[in-house]
């Protein structure tokens, strides 16, 4: 029998940090093992799984690397060092990520040593277009700075609700701005993609929502960045994250990938809704997350015009009907084959029709999705608290918005266009988990989504007395990362450089 492919057994020990305990003496490894080696065969079936993906580290030695060799090379200088888990118990060697170190530049290494660092979920190195994108959680950043340190603790789930809705999120975008014109964008270091940032969002709901990740049945991941043309980013998610049953080396969940350019996310929140309501379906809970580094053709290219406006970061749902902060009361879909906004197959950069791309397109979609919903739910403008359109652009979202009725104090907290960049898939549902941060309960909010080829969803949701509760787990908002101190400002040229990747 053939073994399984290198790739394959380096990610599932590698992408969640999986480590062995001998239940006998307590010695840890960082390795699946059938035995100790200090018990020998007496510990044969009682070697306990140890899973380090949660936890906080210690960066106890480290060295600065400062010319990388073959698949390292983009990253070029890099801290590289040991790093121990449970007092020492267990150490590994990983590397310090979110790092950008010039030529020449110092970098005191005792000022790092000593610190504690949290593993994060990358792309390990550079390989050809044609080869399997490896990723692994070898790669850390420092608990105290821009990612801090979030404990996941699984609670008990209480109160049943009529409705199904959201009973967990997380936003996830990189510490890397670029700032032009009054606007500010997130920027992926050289080891995030779309997958990346799938991974992490999914994480931090897990922990806001408490719940086991065993629990969640149905996993969607809307992106149109994939950097595969063939192979999901869900099944990545679903294995890294341990969603639904763990069985071997598979996983007992239903993952798969949605495009449908800006709302390939929001698309699967009804189907989610529906799910986790159905009781033949089996399924407690379902996860929704729209990630994307969103493409656009450098400066003076055709197409190049979307450069000013492109992100990158995704948000992540858990939706179900137990613990719910947000009911969702209903929703709305419009669809047309209207092409304002296409990339043919082969292609690494998306195109668009110019001023077509406005009122016979986003403006017409929004606006009926909107105008739909609210005649179906029977309101008017003013009895919603919150209005959260997509923005793809720092003017569409207030013109919609003001054409609808909606006031200022309505919809300018969900705009986040202006900090992280049209996050394309991640977007309106980043503009979402903005509002969630600082709603009260009973207070209604107006989700519209769009899609470019196009389409718009509009859902009302209505938050409930446990969106206060569960904020308290919260270390991570999109406030705390928009108005972080850790973030740091880039050029166009280390931006060009980085949205490029490994």
């Amino acid at each position: 029998m053939s073994s399984e492919p290198i790739e394959r057994r380096v990610s599932y020990l590698g992408d969640r940090l999986k480590a062995s305990k001998c239940q006998i003496c307590g010695k840890e490894y960082f390795e699946i093992r059938d035995y100790c080696s200090n018990c020998g065969r007496k510990s044969y079936m009682r070697m306990s799984s140890v899973d380090l993906f949660n936890d906080k580290g210690k960066l106890e030695l480290c060295t600065l690397v400062t010319e990388p060799t073959n698949k390292f090379t983009k990253l070029d200088s890099f801290v590289y060092g040991i790093v121990s888990f449970h007092g020492g118990k267990i150490r590994v060697p990983g590397r310090l990520t979110d790092q950008i170190i010039k030529p020449d530049q110092e970098v005191d290494l005792s000022a790092l040593e000593g610190r504690e660092v949290i593993p994060r979920f990358r792309r390990r190195y550079t390989v050809n277009k044609s080869d399997v994108v490896p990723t692994i959680s070898l790669a850390f950043s420092l608990a105290d700075e821009y990612y801090p340190h979030q404990e996941y603790l699984v609670s008990e789930q209480n109160k049943e609700y009529k409705l199904p809705g959201i009973v967990g999120y997380g936003v996830y975008t990189s510490r890397f701005r670029i700032k032009e014109g009054g606007i500010e964008r997130a920027v992926p270091f050289t080891d995030e993609d779309s997958i990346t940032a799938a991974v992490e969002a999914g994480k931090t709901a897990l922990i806001h929502a408490g719940i086991d990740s065993a629990n969640v049945g149905k996993v969607y991941v809307g992106s149109e960045s994939n950097p595969y043309a063939v192979k999901p980013i869900a099944s990545k998610v679903a294995q890294v994250l341990k969603l639904g049953e763990e069985d071997g080396d598979v996983q007992g969940v239903d993952a798969v990938d949605t495009e449908f350019a800006c709302k390939a996310a929001t698309s699967m929140l009804k189907d989610a809704a529906a799910l986790v309501s159905y009781p033949g379906s089996g399924i407690r809970n379902a996860m929704v997350i729209g990630a994307d580094n969103s493409q656009a053709a450098p400066r003076g290219c055709p197409g190049g015009e979307l450069d000013l406006f492109v992100g990158y970061g995704g948000a992540a749902f858990v939706l179900g009907k137990h613990d719910v902060i947000a009911e969702i009361e209903g929703w709305y879909s419009v669809t047309s084959d209207t092409p304002d906004f296409w990339r043919r197959d082969g292609e690494p950069y998306p195109m668009h029709g110019g001023r077509f791309t406005g009122d016979p397109a986003y403006f017409k979609h929004v606006r009926k999705s909107v105008t739909k919903l609210m005649e179906k739910m029977n309101l008017k403008p003013h009895d919603v608290n919150y209005f959260v359109p997509h923005q793809p652009n720092p003017a569409f979202p207030v013109k919609v918005a003001k054409e609808l009725g909606f006031r200022d104090e309505q919809y300018t907290c969900s705009l986040q266009v202006n900090k992280f960049g049209n996050t394309y898939s991640g977007c309106s549902p980043v503009g979402l988990a903005a509002v969630l941060d600082l709603a009260q309960p009973d207070e209604q909010i107006l989700l519209a989504s769009y899609g470019s080829g196009a389409g718009s969803d509009a859902y009302l949701l209505r938050t409930t007395s446990q969106l206060l509760d569960k904020r308290k787990r919260q270390k991570i908002s999109v406030k705390s990362l928009t108005e972080n101190p850790f973030a740091q400002f880039v050029d166009y040229t280390t931006y060009r450089r980085l949205k490029q990747g490994m």
